[in-house]
């Protein structure tokens, strides 16, 4: 037994938090699971919180934590499934559709097609240059 009752210790260490695991027994033999969390505030100082789940008590603790994390999986699951028929109803809305004209197809539409990049040419100038043309007659 170690010098404050611990009989086993893991840790997980994440990005800014540390997690330590620790199996203690108390002065009265009561066996625990002591729960720490370490984080760092502003890089000099840690803020520690921890709480204690005993013995009797962890089928209940650990039932209410596999139901939480069932829980976080479906919501989850469920965003990313609404995540996917979002971007799929945005790109069905906005999609581009592009038509090629095969070279020997020449046509006189107002549109001038330049591989995949078609150019709206517009109808405006040949009206004015329709007119200017005539006034000049």
């Amino acid at each position: 037994m170690g010098a404050r009752g611990e009989l086993y210790t893991t840790q997980v260490f994440l990005d800014n938090r540390s997690y330590f695991f620790n199996v203690k027994e108390n002065r009265t033999g009561d066996i625990f699971l002591q729960v720490v969390e370490s984080k760092s505030r502003d890089g000099e100082d840690f803020d520690r919180h921890q709480i204690a789940i005993f013995a009797e008590d962890m089928q209940k603790f650990l039932q209410g934590m596999e139901k939480s994390l069932s829980f976080i999986d479906k919501e989850r699951r469920t965003r990313i499934k609404l995540a996917r028929e979002k971007k799929a109803a945005k790109e069905a809305k906005y999609s581009k559709k592009v038509y090629y004209v095969k070279d020997d197809e020449k046509r006189d539409d107002g549109i001038k097609r330049t591989g995949r990049v078609i150019h709206i040419v517009s109808k405006r100038n040949e009206n004015r240059e329709a007119t200017e043309t005539s006034e000049k007659y």
